[in-house]
């Protein structure tokens, strides 16, 4: 008998972006997620419709989706830069755990 694998529970969401609802179907566990999703999401298409330098639904989306991705981008490169960061102070500490290792190992002779 092959075991399948576990599958989780799909919920179907009513949300509504500029004005038009969609049903989407997710996991139950990334429900709350999705509805944060929506509200960035719409934060953000009311934030460029009323500053009213952007005309038109189809534009007033993409420059919305352009502002998330770029967010997105910006917190992926600030969480790599962390990481390289980090990754060189622990180097750095490895190093000096060596070196006094080295130098208790050298005064045990």
């Amino acid at each position: 008998m092959i075991n399948d694998p576990v599958k989780t529970e799909t919920v179907a969401v009513t949300v509504q972006v500029l004005d038009k609802e969609y049903r989407i179907a997710c996991p139950a566990e990334e429900h709350d997620n999705l509805l944060a999703s929506v509200q960035h999401l719409n934060n953000t298409i009311n934030g460029i419709r009323d500053s009213g330098k952007v005309v038109g639904t189809d534009r007033i989306i993409v420059m919305a989706a352009l502002n998330v991705a770029h967010e997105l981008l910006q917190h992926q490169l600030q969480k790599d830069h962390i990481t390289q960061s980090l990754t060189q102070r622990v180097k750095v500490l490895q190093n000096k755990i060596d070196g006094a290792l080295h130098q208790s190992h050298q005064l045990d002779l």
